[in-house]
């Protein structure tokens, strides 16, 4: 189905992997058969890891209180950029909870995308405070589990584009 999605896409999308702990079997088969761009790396694989499969990576970091976001940047030098995400303890991603964005500050002009709990009533907030280069929102756009809201897509959207 990758494959499928990553052919329809077009040639001017950017088509990314997401991968969470996965072996390095998995990885290198999903990329023989699907033709990824770049690779996301969500879970808790370390820079040798992320730099093995000769492609363009983004780091996905896990936002817990006493993390330092620039120590966690440093120790991924080959990354494209960095995707800031909440923490939990039982997920990766997909909480639908914020964290608090001014611990990023110190890396604005950097290439972060900003995920964990984005929606139509918080996005203004987020981008003026951090002016990432890439939003990542899921949950904040469903109208349950899985489904996204065209109304609410939309509306993000123009808030995005307001700000």
């Amino acid at each position: 189905a990758a494959a499928v999605i990553a052919t329809a896409v077009g040639p001017f999308v950017s088509v990314v992997g997401l991968f969470v702990n996965a072996s390095v079997e998995q990885v290198k088969e999903t990329i023989g058969s699907v033709e990824l761009d770049v690779l996301q790396f969500h879970g808790d694989e370390d820079e040798v890891y992320c730099n093995q499969f000769s492609k363009p990576y983004i780091k996905a970091i896990r936002m817990h209180h006493d993390l330092s976001p620039n120590k966690s940047i440093a120790e991924y030098p080959s990354a494209r950029g960095f995707l800031f995400d909440s923490w939990s303890k039982d997920k990766y991603g997909g909480t639908g909870k914020i964290f608090d964005w001014s611990r990023l500050a110190s890396l604005r002009g950097r290439p972060i995308i900003l995920a964990g709990g984005l929606n139509p009533d918080n996005i203004d907030k987020a981008i003026s405070t951090l002016k990432p280069y890439a939003l990542d929102v899921s949950g904040g756009v469903e109208v349950s589990p899985g489904i996204k809201s065209p109304k609410l897509v939309q509306l993000f959207v123009d808030r995005c584009s307001k700000v």
